[in-house]
């Protein structure tokens, strides 16, 4: 009885997910989030299928392996089988398992044991499937958690056929930096403290990835990893294919200042330098930037030049700052919390200039921030939880900055 009530009132949240939520992305992810918690699972996907490469990629998926940029042939492996066959299929032993030899998530950071498997269809044709994965306490699922599933399902194929759902797919993409198995540990009284518990994400070539997550879950430690400002205690971070893991001092150096530019919510410029000459003191730390006058220009302070930050505002502050990141033409921009200080006209400013690095210059800007909401412009959002990617979804249609709202 306690379980007919948990999955009657799983359905129902994700009937007012579906049916209620204007937004079909997170729509779709939110239930997904609801299926993997109520069925206390480690991890989850929701594949669609590419009709022109006869491809499934993952739209959204959650749990400790990032699948963001993995495609799978449809009619291979369970997801491929599922979406082929149009059967839902419970997995109980996936090591064992004759139909594939291993999953996506077993080369991603998650040793897949059990999981469940439905088809996803618009009501004419079967367009991907619906994926859990391990349960937390090791027991196999049963035919009513796997009704639970059909159910969403079948839910969100009344909301696709109505609501529409245009995926696209684009190019695979090329990956900048990879995290793998990322642990980090600081001491900690007479131990040590565990911040970051196994990260596994790949950051691709132009693209705009914020990450999300509450006051001390490590996003701001995995960030720090990612740009040479902290080391890993065990795990490996490549980038470009070259082992950042443990760098010399001489390598780490090239490192910040070849490849990565860097954006604070204090915005560090010196005092007593106007703003050209902010941006010019880092330029000159590289064989190729790009002109400091230049610059300034992409933010629109070209005729802030000669001001010394005092003289400038909070938000004229923050895009010299972002000048001074992009002038020595870095593969990878970080940015920690760049608007947390701000109003929300200028935050929107600030916002459109990352906005036109990313999609104009081809920059890789990976953001920390607390607010959802500039989550709705990234290509990718990444949820950090506990030292764990807790989620990844894919933004089919990212806003721009001059729509976000709060």
């Amino acid at each position: 009885m306690v379980e007919e009530k948990r999955f009657t009132r799983a359905t129902w949240q994700i009937m007012e997910q579906l049916l209620e939520v204007d937004n079909l992305e997170d729509a779709l992810s939110g239930s997904l989030e609801i299926i993997v918690k109520t069925l206390n699972s480690e991890a989850g996907a929701i594949w669609f299928l590419d009709t022109k490469t006869d491809r499934l990629s993952p739209l959204f998926h959650i749990g400790p392996a990032d699948i963001s940029n993995i495609t799978v042939e449809n009619g291979l492996g369970i997801e491929g089988v599922v979406t082929k066959t149009g059967k839902s299929i419970i997995v109980e032993d996936a090591a064992n398992d004759s139909r594939f030899e291993s999953t996506v998530f077993d080369d991603n950071g998650l040793a897949a044991k059990t999981m469940i498997c439905v088809p996803l269809n618009n009501l004419h044709e079967i367009i991907g499937c619906i994926q859990i994965v391990n349960k937390k306490d090791g027991s196999l699922y049963d035919k009513d958690e796997l009704q639970l599933c059909e159910r969403m399902a079948s839910l969100a194929a009344i909301t696709i056929e109505e609501k529409g759902l245009l995926v696209d797919f684009g190019e695979k993409k090329e990956i900048l930096a990879v995290l793998k198995d990322v642990i980090k540990e600081f001491p900690s009284g007479g131990g040590v403290s565990r911040v970051l518990k196994g990260i596994n994400l790949e950051i691709y070539k132009n693209e705009f990835v914020v990450v999300l997550g509450e006051s001390g879950c490590g996003k701001s430690t995995m960030m720090n990893i990612v740009g040479g400002m902290d080391f890993l205690t065990e795990g490996s971070l490549l980038v470009e294919d070259k082992d950042f893991s443990h760098p010399s001092d001489k390598d780490l150096t090239a490192f910040r200042r070849n490849y990565v530019g860097f954006i604070f919510q204090a915005y560090n410029l010196m005092p007593n330098l106007t703003a050209l000459e902010n941006v010019q003191f880092i330029a000159e730390l590289v064989d190729n930037p790009m002109s400091p006058m230049e610059a300034l220009d992409k933010v629109g302070l070209k005729d802030k030049a000669d001001n010394y930050p005092a003289q400038l505002s909070g938000g004229q502050q923050q895009r010299v700052s972002i000048a001074r990141a992009i002038v020595k033409r870095p593969k990878l921009i970080l940015a920690d919390e760049p608007t947390a200080a701000l109003d929300y006209t200028t935050s929107i400013e600030v916002l459109g200039v990352v906005e036109d690095i990313v999609r104009n210059d081809g920059a890789t800007v990976m953001m920390v921030t607390h607010n959802p909401e500039i989550a709705k412009m990234a290509d990718r959002v990444i949820k950090v939880r506990g030292g764990k990617i807790a989620s990844i979804k894919k933004n089919m249609h990212p806003l721009h900055a001059k729509e976000l709202v709060w």
